[in-house]
């Protein structure tokens, strides 16, 4: 993977992926944002293609992400909350897998951090909540098979 960045003027930058290009436009939207977006798109992703790779469908997805970092420099994350909403039509055992394969096996982005931040989720599945402030365990943990996730790779 190879990104190149370029001082547009003034705070603007354009970042350059072998895909695509965008324009990084601080403070509008600071390179943390950006960096956060990133993990929670990320796991977004996984938690529409796992479920699709089964039969499976799930719409009005929504995932906000609390992330508390330090007051000094380097101003880290040092916990990270996720909390998933999602209606599907599967049960809430799926809802869950689908959820904890993205945390533990395939979101690159989450597992590129996971040794360094408190990272925790919760789970509202068809308008129940199914988790409650649950805790990743660091170091990559126990990996979840659920089938081939086929695009937006990490």
């Amino acid at each position: 993977m190879k990104v190149t960045i370029s001082h547009l003027n003034e705070m603007k930058f354009e970042a350059k992926t072998e895909k695509s290009s965008f324009i990084i436009d601080c403070p509008q939207i600071t390179p943390i944002e950006y960096f956060l977006s990133g993990i929670i798109s990320c796991s977004a992703t996984d938690v529409v293609l796992l479920p699709k790779n089964q039969g499976k469908t799930v719409s009005n997805l929504v995932i906000e992400g609390d992330a508390v970092r330090n007051e000094d420099f380097p101003k880290k994350f040092n916990t990270l909350h996720l909390e998933y909403s999602f209606d599907s039509d599967g049960d809430d055992m799926m809802a869950a897998r689908w959820v904890m394969a993205s945390l533990e096996t395939y979101c690159s982005t989450i597992n590129t951090i996971r040794d360094s931040v408190l990272i925790s989720y919760s789970i509202t599945h068809n308008g129940i909540k199914i988790r409650e402030n649950e805790k990743m365990i660091s170091g990559g943990g126990s990996k979840i098979d659920l089938g081939e996730i086929e695009s937006c790779p990490s």
